[in-house]
């Protein structure tokens, strides 16, 4: 058997008195109990102190931040989706671009800065959302749980936003691209609608723009600076494209006669009408009744005489009129 009692010698240093202290078994227990709860105590301590379990904040945070981490990649997801949206509407940009006659360097370069920026952020492997730490204050975090420091969270959302910014950039951009390809198609759109590209009346061509022809009522070689389109009486005249009526007149040898400005330069005559049904200031659009044709002023019979003037010259209406609407 083990002693009944422990014997504790304390022996001073020099000639001092060597001092004897007697222990018990009742007060070896209680020293053997006293260390024990100062153990408990001590892994208490370090629990509470150095891991994230100690406390209910502490807890806390670490469910909050799962929850943030699985938001965060829900984002990153969804700006995956965003980025892959705005590089098609780059991609069909570039089409525009060119189907509108636009240079297309602008777009692409932006695009390729855009798509550079976009991978730089997605290297890094940071991802995270504005305003995801909520309420909670950083100090509280890093003094109650120093391994969650709110410097991870700051850097990826400097990357987010960074992330987010060039998508807001390339959006603008496109959005503006798209505005400028929608105004120029629209430009086009009004100069082909203004372009007198379909012929005046039904009927076959009776005589040709020439800068000398035969007159057949005259006897003599003029210019003719239009073309004859002979039809029946009354038969009727659509505008070639859409414009504004300038002049309304009775002129000798061409009888009742009009004219359309078209704009770009381009101004067409009618000639020999019957019955003018527009007046002077109208407006008017390609296909709209216009005239019926008639044999007024110095004509043999029934026909239209159709010129076309750019810029004060006249020029050979045919060189306007698409190749399936001239009869012969």
């Amino acid at each position: 058997m083990g002693p009944k009692h422990w014997t504790i010698l304390i022996v001073p240093p020099g000639t001092g008195t060597t001092r004897t202290i007697h222990i018990g078994p009742r007060a070896r227990r209680a020293v053997i109990g006293g260390a024990v709860t100062a153990a408990v105590l001590v892994v208490g301590a370090v629990a509470i102190l150095f891991t994230p379990y100690g406390t209910p904040s502490a807890r806390f945070l670490l469910l909050k931040n799962s929850r943030l981490e699985s938001q965060m990649a829900q984002i990153d997801k969804r700006l995956a989706t965003l980025g892959d949206t705005l590089a098609s509407l780059g991609a069909r940009d570039a089409q525009m671009r060119l189907l509108a006659g636009l240079p297309t360097e602008t777009g692409g370069a932006a695009a390729a800065t855009t798509a550079s920026d976009s991978a730089n952020v997605s290297a890094a492997g940071l991802v995270g959302a504005p305003g995801a730490l909520g309420t909670v204050d950083s100090k509280t975090v890093a003094s109650v749980w120093p391994g969650l420091s709110s410097k991870p969270f700051e850097g990826r959302l400097a990357f987010k936003h960074a992330d987010i910014d060039v998508m807001i950039r390339r959006a603008s951009e496109l959005s503006q691209s798209f505005r400028a390809v929608s105004d120029t198609l629209a430009k086009n759109f009004e100069r082909l609608a203004s372009t007198p590209s379909i012929m005046p009346t039904t009927g076959w061509l009776s005589s040709q723009f020439s800068l000398s022809r035969f007159h057949p009522i005259l006897h003599l070689n003029r210019p003719h600076e239009g073309i004859d389109l002979s039809a029946p009486m009354g038969a009727p005249i659509i505008a070639p494209a859409s414009g504004r009526v300038i002049s309304v007149s009775n002129e000798p040898g061409y009888g009742n006669t009009f004219q359309i400005d078209h704009g770009n330069g381009i101004v067409t005559k009618f000639a020999h009408c019957s019955r003018i049904v527009v007046h002077v200031g109208q407006q008017v659009t390609r296909g709209q009744l216009i005239a019926t044709v008639g044999n007024t002023g110095l004509a043999t019979g029934p026909h239209l005489h159709y010129e076309v003037h750019v810029n004060g010259q006249p020029v050979d209406p045919l060189k306007y009129v698409l190749p399936d609407k001239v009869a012969y």
